[in-house]
């Protein structure tokens, strides 16, 4: 049965921040929150990123900044390929609690804001197919789009040995992610961040099992017993606070991975099909082209199209 995923982390002491470098073990991590802001560099590996209720595909050089409270967590596609991970930690405060209202950090400040959805710095404009949201920003302003620059200087930093340029340098790779155009909303609902804290505890391991089990059999039962409820109290409690049925969301979830693999796979549609989760391909279909509109040979071939007109 799950347990509550939520992570407690100790930076060295005397240090304001933790800065980590991981092989495959940062993969293996469940779908978790912690009350840190977290700074994740993908530097091996591919596969798919779960923040919140958003799901995408990954690759090396994929940089992601989550807010407190938002579980996440990445799966690797093919678990026996190298795969690492560069990760920075901290706490809402850790340079004292009003650092970042000083107007020389309004831009940071913003950011941190904005972390609550969890945002991408990809190297490139976003799809929309990922179900993703540009961050807006001010007009008139000449802001760079260095995410390869980005990447740089987060693996510059994970070879720090000074405490004080380390601290200097995640200052600065904070202003350059505050600066960014292509910057990207994931989760943009905040379903569950921003919740209070007893129900987050609460609904976080109903998240954690549907990422660990929505490609397979789903159990209402399996699930109620997670958080202690009966499936009738589940029922009403999961719709109370995400707004969709236990299994509507089930659907999406397999729903989304399948527009993932459609566009990033040949694989055929009855193979994907089953490997999203479903049972039955004349429901699949269904409940398809009741979101997308189309039907999933149509919205493959749509994509192939557009992509060669780019």
């Amino acid at each position: 049965m799950l347990k509550a995923s939520f992570e407690v982390l100790h930076p060295p002491a005397g240090n304001s921040f933790l800065l980590k470098v991981f092989g495959e073990l940062a993969f293996t991590a469940p779908y978790h929150f912690h009350p840190e802001y977290e700074l994740t560099l993908i530097t091996e590996g591919k596969g798919k990123r779960y923040v919140g209720n958003h799901m995408a595909d990954f690759n090396a050089g994929d940089l992601v900044l989550i807010g407190p409270h938002l579980p996440h967590c990445w799966k690797l596609e093919t678990p026996a390929h190298p795969a690492g991970a560069i990760v920075i930690q901290f706490a809402p405060g850790f340079l004292g609690e009003d650092f970042f209202s000083k107007a020389e950090f309004g831009f940071i400040r913003k950011l941190l804001q904005n972390s609550g959805c969890g945002i991408q710095f990809p190297s490139s404009p976003p799809d929309k197919r990922q179900g993703a949201s540009p961050v807006r920003q001010q007009p008139g302003r000449e802001i760079p789009t260095a995410a390869a620059s980005l990447t740089e200087q987060v693996k510059r930093l994970s070879t720090e040995k000074n405490d004080f340029r380390k601290l200097i340098g995640l200052l600065e790779i904070l202003q350059e992610l505050a600066l960014n155009r292509n910057a990207v909303l994931l989760d943009t609902r905040r379903t569950t961040a921003e919740l209070p804290p007893i129900d987050r505890e609460r609904i976080h391991p109903i998240f954690a099992y549907l990422v660990e089990n929505f490609r397979g059999e789903v159990s209402l039962d399996s699930a109620a017993a997670a958080i202690g409820m009966t499936p009738n109290a589940f029922c009403r409690y999961f719709k109370k606070i995400t707004r969709k049925t236990f299994m509507e969301t089930v659907i999406e979830y397999r729903l989304n991975y399948a527009t993932h693999q459609l566009v990033q796979t040949d694989k055929s549609i009855s193979a994907i099909c089953f490997d999203s989760g479903f049972g039955d391909i004349s429901h699949f279909y269904k409940m398809f082209r009741s979101r997308m509109q189309v039907s999933p040979l149509n919205y493959r071939r749509q994509f192939m199209q557009e992509t060669t007109k780019k």
